[in-house]
This record gives structure tokens, sequence and C-alpha cells, in this order.
């Protein structure tokens, strides 16, 4: 892996049962599309583990006080998800995340400095457009440290060009797969999520 970028693989039997659901071809693409969702709920899950900040309060219980601790909602969260692999994974996480406001398909015009981003991508592979979000992300004055990057599968080689703009990007995933040189599939990889989510939405004619 290339420079420091932070890729993180939750060892959640959970996460690994999900990423078998995608990876079996012969998966309803209904039980397909809620493996994506349930991979999106706990790989969130496991991301904001250490990222949402708390609040100690003291806290009146039947049996006398003591301390309690609260999600500091004075530190809003804005969600990006890209369309429609992003979508998907946000449906699953979207009841573990609190105070957040979606942006579906296109970034936010404008980002608070006290805002943190959630960004849900695409599988992350060297024909990924992930990077150009990340890009986008800059522009607005969002670096690295406050984006949360959550994507179902990577390649080492589309992570490495992510590591050549953004070497302290964290990312959490399901796991890293190889990448075919000529055809830039993934093996085992998951198929194609074009065309098994039931998340997609078709241009109307």
């Amino acid at each position: 892996m290339a420079m420091s970028l932070k890729v993180i693989i939750p060892p959640h039997p959970l996460i690994k049962h999900w990423l078998s659901i995608l990876r079996e071809k012969n998966t309803p693409n209904i039980l397909y599309t809620t493996g994506y969702e349930q991979l999106g709920k706990w790989l969130t899950y496991e991301a904001l583990r250490n990222w949402l900040p708390y609040k100690k309060e003291i806290i009146n219980t039947y049996n006398g006080d003591t301390d309690g601790f609260f999600i500091n909602n004075n530190y809003p969260i804005k969600v990006y998800a890209m369309m429609p692999e992003g979508l998907s994974l946000w449906y699953g996480s979207k009841e573990v995340i609190p105070n957040s406001t979606l942006s579906l398909g296109e970034i936010p015009k404008s980002i608070e400095s006290n805002e943190g981003v959630i960004f849900y991508s695409e599988q992350v592979t060297s024909k990924s457009t992930a990077i150009e979000t990340l890009l986008k992300l800059k522009g607005l004055g969002v670096e690295s440290n406050r984006i949360l990057l959550i994507t179902a599968i990577c390649t080492n080689k589309g992570l490495n060009e992510i590591a050549k703009l953004f070497p302290n990007q964290v990312i959490y995933t399901s796991c890293i797969d190889e990448e075919d040189e000529n055809t830039k599939l993934l093996i085992p990889g998951i198929g194609n999520p074009l065309l098994r989510l039931s998340t997609i939405f078709h241009d109307k004619n």
C-alpha cells in the first residue's frame, strides 16, 4: 500500500457474512441488495466508533446519579452517496448515523468548517471516480481528517491511486480484491452491482 493510507477491514462476522452473500453468483437480486445495505450498516457502525464526538453529562437514574455519554449534536454530519452503490450502502447505514444531511449523487455547494463528511463510494478500483469526489471536497475546504470513505470493496490499484493524492484518507471496506490487468474486473469480486441492485434509478425516455 502506498504511503500512509489507512484502510480498515473490520473483522466483524456479519461483514464477512454479507460479503459472502454478495460474492455468491446465485444470490437472488433482492437478497444481493439486502447484502449491500447490511454492509453499509455494519461498516458505518465500525467507522463511527472512534469518529463521533460525544460529551459527558451527569444523568439521574432510579438509583442515584451517574455519568452519561451523549453524541455531541454540535458536530453535524454531511452524507454524500454515489449512485447507485453508495445509495444502497447508505440505506442500510442511516439508522446508525445521527444528525446527518444527505446529498445524493451531487456534492453540496458548501460545507461548514465544523461538519464531518461520510462519503459512500462505489467500489474503489483503478477506474472508479472516488478521487474526483475527494478532489471536489478538498476544493470546498474539507481535508481527509474530516472525511470517512465507506465502500463495499476495494482493489490495491484503486487504493494506491487515492494514496498518491490523499495519503491521510481513512477508508472502511469489507475486503481488498485483486484487479485483472486487462478486464479491470475484481477477482473474486461481487459481480456487477449496476445489474443487480434494486436501488438503481433509470432515466426516463
